[in-house]
C-alpha cells in the first residue's frame, strides 16, 4: 500500500475499534488508537511477512502486542488482513469468543502472545527472537509496549536480556502517549529518558513520530543491516489520535462513546476509511 491508502486503512481500523467497543459497551479505544499507524504499517506497509491463510507458517514474522488492552485495533489488523472473516469483530469479549478482552494465542488466528499482564509482552518476544535465533531462522520478532508500561520491572530486565542476547532480529515499538490508566506518565512515575535509558542497555535506538507511515516505515528499513543488537523504535504518539473528542483526554483509556459521539466517529473515520 502507499502512503495514502494506509491512512484510509488506519481510519478503517480506528472506525472498527469503535463499532467493536460500541457493540460490546467495553474496551480501550484511546490506547487502541494510539498504536493504529504503527500497527497498519505492520500488517499492510510490507514490514511484516505473515500469510494470513496459514496463521502458523513457521517461518513467518511474529508480532506481540505487550499493552494488550490495545488488542480491538489489533484483531481489526488481522480481520481486514484476512486472518479471519470481519463479521466476527463483533465478537469481541464475548463468552467463547475468538477475540477476548486481552489477547490469547490459543484462541486468535494470527495472534503469537498471550498478553495482558503488563510487561511480560516484552519477556515473550525476547524469548521468540532467542529461539529463532537457536533455529538459524530468518524470521524476525515485532513487539509494541507502551510507555506506562514500563512501570513494570519485567520490561528493564528483558530489556537487558534482549541486549546481552544480542537479538538483532527484535524491534520493539515504544507507544510514547505520555499517559497510563491511573493519569499521566510523568505523575506516576515522573519524568523517564527513554532514548538514554535504551541507548545505555545496548540497544540500536531510534526516535520517531509514531503516526508518521514514511517514518515508521523508514525506521524499520534503517535497522534492517543491524547484526548485534535489538532495535527499539520510541514513537511519540497521541493517545486517542484520530478523533478531536478522544485525543489526550486519558478518560478514553477504558471508556464506551454515547450514540452521539459514534454518530461523529462514523462521519470523521468514514470520509477516511477505505
Amino acid at each position: 500500500m502507499n502512503s495514502s491508502d494506509l491512512k484510509k486503512t488506519a481510519a478503517r481500523l480506528r472506525l472498527d475499534v469503535m463499532e467493536m467497543v460500541f457493540d460490546v459497551q467495553d474496551g480501550h479505544p484511546g490506547p487502541a488508537f494510539s498504536v493504529a499507524e504503527i500497527i497498519t504499517a505492520l500488517y499492510f506497509g510490507g514490514i511484516m511477512n505473515i500469510r494470513p491463510h496459514d496463521p502458523l507458517w513457521n517461518e513467518r514474522d511474529r508480532f506481540v502486542l505487550s499493552k494488550g488492552h490495545a488488542c480491538p485495533l489489533h484483531y481489526a489488523a488481522l480481520a481486514r488482513s484476512g486472518f479471519f472473516p470481519t463479521e466476527e469483530l463483533f465478537s469481541l469479549r464475548k463468552i467463547d469468543s475468538r477475540l477476548q478482552g486481552h489477547p490469547f494465542m490459543g484462541k486468535t488466528p494470527g495472534n503469537d502472545g498471550t498478553t495482558g499482564s503488563l510487561g511480560n509482552g516484552l519477556a515473550t518476544a525476547v524469548g521468540m527472537a532467542k529461539g529463532l535465533v537457536i533455529q538459524k531462522k530468518e524470521s524476525k520478532v515485532f513487539c509494541i509496549i507502551g510507555d506506562g508500561e514500563c512501570n513494570e520491572g519485567i520490561i528493564w530486565e528483558s530489556v537487558m536480556a534482549a541486549a546481552n542476547l544480542n537479538l538483532s532480529n527484535l524491534t520493539v515499538f515504544l507507544d510514547n502517549n505520555l499517559w497510563q490508566s491511573g493519569g499521566s506518565v510523568e505523575a506516576v512515575s515522573g519524568i523517564c529518558d527513554f532514548q538514554e535509558k535504551f541507548e545505555t542497555f545496548g540497544w540500536n535506538t531510534l526516535c520517531i513520530d509514531g503516526h508518521s507511515f514514511k517514518e515508521i516505515i523508514s525506521a524499520v528499513q534503517s535497522s534492517r543491516p543491524m547484526k548485534d543488537k535489538p532495535t527499539v523504535i520510541i514513537c511519540s504518539t497521541v493517545k486517542g489520535k484520530g478523533l478531536p473528542f478522544m485525543e489526550n483526554d486519558n478518560s478514553w483509556h477504558k471508556r464506551v462513546p454515547t450514540q452521539e459521539q459514534m454518530d461523529i466517529a462514523r462521519e470523521i473515520l468514514g470520509k477516511e476509511a477505505v
